[in-house]
């Protein structure tokens, strides 16, 4: 009895036991002792690679872009609208680098709709603008109104002054955006601010009977908008006016270059393809060689008709952009000839100078659709007498410079 009673206040093997057993299951008594916490990695520490990125923005939707210029949505009556910023980054200054010469221009767009500027309420201005996205970084940077609503009409990336004319910054279009965008249901007032340029595609009075808003024409200029703004939505004779100065015919003129190369380079090929033929049938040399000095030929009229002549229009003489052009790009091939005329015959001379000059001539031509100075009339009765003198002219460049190397 007493061994039994002995063997019974035995501690049963391993659970705080001293003897050891292999059955023996973990010990909650002992826990701390024989389990030790799993490492955990800290959310800031890196175990591998670069660190993540910054979470999310919470305005981000499942199959939507968030586009880089927006910094917040405001809510109204009609749903959020999006809060846009009015500093340009690296970005936008890029990409309107990049439309400046010609690069994927014609997709340089942005979705049609409200935006909001600031912390408009309902008394805020309503601006319209296009959906060309340089026309619409225009307006939020420079405009320098604290707060007001962004409309953006589709315009099919064109900008305003090119879209009215084309039919797409129109009546209709005003219209229906305000509609789709219930924008009677977020302002009190029914006032909208055109921009001046896209009077030729709106009728004001339509705009009234379609939606209930009234058309205000603003400034043509962005910067003068404030001012407008603080003058009771009037405008003085200097926001009127029309201006095409240095420095935005300057701005341009990447844009007739980006034009060339899709043509200069089969062009430059004809030109050292014919420069090789002559008394010999044909000969790499005289290829290599005449083929320069047609190079520096057709350089000289990209320079003239693209570079110089928008640059200097407003002091050459003569009101014709053509004659204008021909003018600017003679002079530049008379200086092209004078500098070669150690190396030219009478024939070669005389084809480099008319070369010079059709070129110039049709490139200043061309840049008539960019300037405030001609009707679209005025440019085609232009061109139905300047294009048949052009053609004539290009034609006889090949014809003299093929016979000088048989003179």
């Amino acid at each position: 009895m007493e061994k039994l009673e002995q063997d019974e206040k035995k501690e049963p093997a391993g659970c705080c036991s001293s003897e050891p057993s292999l059955l023996a299951a973990p010990c909650a008594c002992n826990s701390q002792a024989t389990l030790e916490p799993f490492p955990m990695v800290r959310e800031d520490e890196v175990c591998c690679g670069s660190p993540p990125l910054p979470p999310s923005s919470p305005n981000e939707r499942p199959g939507y872009r968030m586009w880089h210029f927006v910094e917040d949505f405001i809510q109204t009556p009609a749903g959020p609208v999006p809060v846009v910023k009015t500093e340009l980054n690296a970005r936008d200054w890029l990409g309107k680098i990049r439309v400046r010469w010609g690069i994927r221009r014609d997709y340089y767009q942005m979705a049609p709709g409200l935006y909001a500027v600031g912390h408009p309420d309902d008394h805020a201005p309503v601006l319209v603008t296009a959906n060309y996205k340089l026309s619409f970084d225009t307006l939020r940077s420079e405009a320098g109104v604290p707060d007001a609503w962004i409309l953006v009409v589709d315009t099919r990336g064109i900008n305003v002054w090119c879209a009215a004319g084309k039919g797409t910054f129109s009546t209709a279009e005003v219209v229906r955006q305000v509609k789709s965008t219930q924008l009677e249901r977020i302002v009190e007032h029914r006032r909208l601010v055109l921009p001046q340029l896209s009077a030729t595609g709106v009728a004001a009075r339509q705009v009234k009977k379609g939606c209930g808003f009234k058309v205000t024409w603003g400034p043509v200029r962005t910067e003068d908008l404030k001012r407008f703004l603080d003058n009771g939505m009037q405008a003085d004779e200097a926001m009127r006016r029309v201006t095409f100065t240095l420095a935005e015919r300057t701005a341009l003129v990447p844009v007739e270059l980006s034009f060339l190369p899709r043509y200069l380079l089969w062009v430059l090929a004809a030109t050292f393809v014919l420069s090789g033929f002559g008394a010999g049938i044909f000969s790499f040399h005289a290829a290599w060689f005449r083929g320069a000095m047609m190079t520096l030929a057709l350089a000289g009229g990209v320079f003239a008709g693209a570079v110089a002549a928008p640059i200097l229009l407003p002091w050459i003489p003569m009101r014709s952009f053509s004659l204008k052009g021909a003018v600017v790009g003679g002079i530049a091939g008379f200086g092209i000839v004078v500098v070669l005329r150690e190396q030219l015959n009478s024939w070669e001379a005389a084809a480099l100078l008319i070369c010079t000059t059709v070129i110039s001539s049709y490139l200043t031509m061309n840049f008539t659709g960019s300037t405030p100075y001609t009707s679209p009339s005025g440019v085609e009765k232009e061109m139905r007498r300047a294009i048949p003198v052009q053609a004539a002219a290009a034609l006889a460049v090949p014809v003299l410079w093929i016979a000088a190397a048989f003179a």
